[in-house]
């Protein structure tokens, strides 16, 4: 008997056609791994633009609000287009807080409806530089007073694999009434 080693003799053409028999399928496995990544963050950065978006119409909504309620401080005439002021009494009331808020929304922004306005007053203090102090709700709509218009929007954030949620997108503008 031998002890010489066994030998067993392969065509070249067998040998090629097993030589990647383990391999059938890998491509698939990496792209579905590789999706599992790029999906999620190809939606988030659509997300992320849309909310982006929505804060260029909040910020444009807030700046149009407070130059609407600058010019309409003091009082609210027939010189404007009067169908968001409230009516003008002797005392010239001018634009309240909630006729800027109609007038935001009558902007036809794209969130218009579920937008939320709030409106501050702010008293000029008299010196030089002017500063503006003890800013609260309360209308004070007087020559050189400051009005501060704020606009905020709930922006539904949904981002494939990860739970709903909401950004709070706004944007605050601040003009002195000059009317």
């Amino acid at each position: 008997m031998s002890t010489g080693t066994f030998k067993f003799a392969v065509k070249p053409a067998i040998r090629q056609r097993f030589r990647f028999l383990g391999e059938d399928g890998a491509s698939l496995v990496e792209t579905a791994i590789s999706c599992l990544i790029l999906i999620p963050v190809l939606f988030g950065i659509i997300q992320l633009s849309f909310a982006l978006y929505c804060y260029t119409y909040a910020a444009n909504a807030a700046r149009m609000g407070a130059r609407w309620a600058m010019v309409r401080g003091a009082g609210c005439t027939g010189n404007f287009n009067a169908a968001y002021c409230s009516p003008v009494d002797a005392s010239g009331t001018g634009a309240t807080a909630n006729d800027i808020a109609q007038y935001v929304k009558a902007l036809g922004f794209p969130f218009s409806g579920n937008v939320t306005t709030s409106v501050k007053w702010c008293t000029y203090s008299g010196s030089t530089p002017a500063t503006w102090t003890a800013c609260s709700t309360t209308q004070n709509n007087s020559l050189g007073n400051q009005v501060q218009v704020k606009v905020s929007y709930a922006y539904p954030l949904i981002i494939p694999f990860l739970p709903s949620n909401t950004a709070n997108i706004g944007s605050v503008a601040s003009m002195t009434i000059v009317q």
